[in-house]
């Protein structure tokens, strides 16, 4: 760190160290973890390969993703015929750490294990789990999930795409929206109306579908925030029939899936946020060398230092804050901190991505300059505009705001 961050760090936290440490068996996990990722990591002009979307990664992710299930590292806390070792909570938050720490993915289908995998254990039933769950693991298989509609993004239970009982069958039409890679993907994880009587959150089921059905078409759509790839489709379903068998869970209870499916890894999500917060501020502290429009180097302008010095104490808490919310976790109390950090992460890159862009500049706008590449490659005015997205899934801003109202300070409803 800078000796002029380090001094303003000073100033903000005082000198009084807060000391983090684990027991010899977590330790004795992290070393073997460690020691395997460095025999084992992807290479780095495989990790520079660009994704296809957010959801999906290149093919040689199959094969790595194929390599940490054979060698129980895939989801560690599952058995080992699931790809994990039984590892403890405490363990798999080292895991999670290290990994988010070297930037090495944990699949070819982020959505497909983080989400619908979890999912299918949760709620399939053993023909589904047979059919999906081992092939989705193994990286056969890639999914994408069927929930934002052009009217229901932040409010999904006011989702529109109707599934109507047939006999054998459902038949499907409606239309889904910023659903990540659906292009790449096999089959879909898609919430449907299927009781259009019933109270908004009682009525809707989710179903398997298979993406090369006939009826199904997505249609992507590039970003203005990222033109190096298209990551998001509209997905158009027309009398698209769908067994019922491929119904997952109960007929009418999806709701209890959305939640699931949003809640799955939620209490190691701020990992990503204080990591990315990290990582922001050493760009920030880089681009401090550079010279600004007035010739000198920018770290030189005050506010520019204190900025920095400001976001280093927001990674700081953001870092503390998961571990405190995660040792309440293991002690079964109630964590609001986690209703916090999603908030608070989310909030701090951005800023933090503003602050690169205004102190650079016009030379901020150039895709082929030296950016933040917190998210991917690109100019900082792409990576700001990129943060807007991160402040959206699982509940916008506004929502969490609201959420930390009334759960947490126990506020009345506005």
């Amino acid at each position: 760190m800078p000796t002029w961050l380090a001094e303003r760090a000073t100033q903000w936290l005082g000198s009084v160290p807060v000391k983090l440490k684990y027991g010899p068996k977590e330790e004795a996990f992290r070393a073997e973890l460690v020691s395997w990722l460095e025999a084992n990591s992807p290479t780095k002009e495989q990790l520079a390969v660009p994704r296809l979307s957010s959801a999906h990664l290149p093919d040689w992710a199959r094969e790595w993703q194929r390599t940490l299930f054979d060698n129980g590292w895939l989801v560690p806390g599952w058995p080992p015929e699931l790809g994990g070792r039984n590892a403890s909570p405490t363990e798999q938050m080292i895991y999670f750490e290290e990994m988010k720490k070297r930037e090495i993915p944990r699949s070819y289908n982020p959505q497909g294990l983080g989400i619908i995998a979890p999912s299918l254990l949760d709620y399939g039933t053993e023909e589904q789990k047979e059919q999906f769950l081992l092939p989705t693991l193994k990286a056969e298989i890639a999914w994408s999930l069927g929930m934002s509609e052009p009217g229901a993004g932040s409010d999904l239970a006011s989702l529109k795409t109707r599934a109507v009982l047939d006999g054998d069958h459902f038949v499907v039409n409606g239309q889904k929206v910023w659903t990540s890679g659906a292009h790449h993907s096999d089959w879909n994880m898609c919430f449907v109306r299927t009781d259009p009587d019933a109270p908004k959150h009682k009525g809707i089921s989710v179903l398997i579908i298979d993406m090369k059905t006939p009826g199904v078409d997505p249609r992507p759509f590039p970003e203005l925030s990222d033109p190096h790839y298209t990551d998001f489709n509209e997905v158009f379903f027309s009398d698209v029939i769908v067994p019922r068998e491929n119904l997952l869970g109960e007929l009418n209870q999806g709701w209890a899936l959305a939640g699931g499916s949003l809640a799955h890894e939620r209490a190691m999500l701020w990992i990503d946020y204080a990591y990315d917060s990290k990582r922001a501020l050493n760009h920030l502290v880089a681009l401090g060398d550079q010279l600004g429009a007035d010739g000198r180097p920018i770290k030189e302008d005050s506010k520019f230092r204190a900025d920095v010095a400001s976001f280093y104490v927001d990674s700081q808490a953001l870092m503390l804050m998961g571990y405190r919310g995660f040792s309440k976790f293991l002690k079964g109390r109630a964590a609001p901190e986690h209703s916090m950090l999603k908030l608070f992460g989310s909030e701090t890159v951005q800023k933090m991505m503003l602050c690169g862009l205004e102190a650079q500049g016009v030379a901020s706008l150039d895709d082929d300059a030296l950016g933040a590449k917190v998210y991917r490659t690109g100019s900082w005015i792409t990576s700001y505009m990129r943060t807007f997205g991160g402040t959206l899934p699982g509940g916008t801003s506004e929502i969490q705001r609201n959420i930390i109202a009334e759960r947490v300070l126990g506020l009345p409803r506005g």
